[in-house]
């Protein structure tokens, strides 16, 4: 949000052009040219969206050691999210397994490690791409690397708590099948 002249403006997205624009919620106010603002998080909806991206590592983290399956594809708003998996063949019990699995490993209390490192070094670390397709520019010369230490390692730029326990409790709420061997599975933060 954008603070001025004791008003709050709320920011709902960006969008790129020349510059980078900031979209305002519709029917706040717009502070006046040349106004002095000074921006602030909303740290519970950040708190929840970190709590939500970790808990999607330690899900992709589960899938990757479990099954060998690579992430295509996931969304996620606070403590609510999806991911996509190349899978083929699941166990009929595979919701409850990975809920099980995911929440054991929450409850292991792993530390999450962020680190930068030079990009031939981050490439070293096998497995560090997770996605099925490696989605780094190809000009990015140091990575960011998250660590949540003992089962999961992937290159990543985003927010997170600082140990799996702090993600709370996670649902595997449903799982779909997308087609050719690919499956959805739909979590909760709880």
């Amino acid at each position: 949000m954008l603070l001025w002249g004791g008003v709050r403006t709320r920011i709902a997205g960006t969008r790129k052009g020349d510059e980078l624009y900031l979209l305002p919620v519709e029917g706040d106010p717009l502070p006046p040219v040349g106004t002095a603002v000074r921006g602030a998080l909303d740290d519970e909806r950040r708190t929840r969206l970190m709590r939500t991206h970790s808990g999607l590592h330690v899900l992709t983290g589960v899938v990757f050691r479990d099954f060998g399956a690579l992430v295509t594809g996931g969304n996620m708003e606070p403590l609510t999210a999806r991911m996509d998996f190349d899978l083929a063949e699941v166990p009929p019990d595979f919701k409850d397994r990975i809920a099980e699995s995911v929440n054991a490993e929450i409850a292991a209390d792993r530390p999450i490690e962020v680190k930068t490192l030079p990009r031939e070094e981050a490439f070293a670390i096998p497995d560090i791409i997770r996605t099925a397709t490696n989605l780094l520019p190809p000009d990015i010369e140091e990575v960011r690397i998250v660590d949540i230490v003992g089962l999961d390692t992937q290159a990543d730029g985003g927010t997170h708590v600082a140990s799996t326990s702090m993600v709370g409790r996670v649902e595997v709420v449903k799982m779909e099948n997308k087609g050719r061997g690919f499956r959805r599975l739909r979590i909760r933060i709880v």
